[in-house]
């Protein structure tokens, strides 16, 4: 199990590229999201939410107890705040792109409360925070594709 739970938790091992580990983890959430997309389908993006929500937290958790606390190498989180931040928008490769920027600087910055989830112990400390980004990434996105409609959809 501790196997598949590395793999899961690592991205398929993305999490050990030695330079910016997160930013690939986050570049493989991009990936994921191009595939739920492509299934149009609003029940399927909320069910791979859920599900990478519920696989990550358990999958972090058993590899937080082998390398410690919240890991580099642990990348699930960053998948999972991409799907959040892009989650049910239906945006080209220029909102995908702004969607990526805007969560990796608020996974950098933690703004209220994410930082403060990122103190709950195992899994769910290590993928909360990145949920709490991704939200605000989603409102923040939301906010310029009705300001700049046709340019970041």
């Amino acid at each position: 199990m501790t196997r598949l739970a590395t793999f899961i938790a690592t991205g398929g091992y993305v999490g050990y590229i030695p330079i910016a580990p997160g930013t690939f983890g986050s570049a493989v959430g991009l990936a994921a999201y191009a595939a739920v997309r492509w299934s149009d389908n609003a029940v399927v993006e909320g069910a791979v939410l859920l599900i990478t929500l519920l696989i990550g937290i358990w999958a972090a958790d058993v590899v937080e107890k082998d390398l410690g606390k919240d890991p580099g190498a642990v990348v699930i989180d960053e998948v999972l705040g991409m799907l959040v931040t892009l989650s049910f928008l239906d945006v080209g490769v220029t909102g995908a792109i702004l969607g990526f920027f805007l969560f990796r600087i608020l996974d950098v910055i933690k703004p209220y409360p994410a930082g403060r989830l990122e103190h709950l112990h195992g899994g769910p400390g290590i993928m909360l925070d990145d949920v709490m980004a991704g939200v605000y990434a989603n409102l923040l996105l939301r906010g310029a594709i009705a300001l700049f409609p046709g340019t970041v959809a």
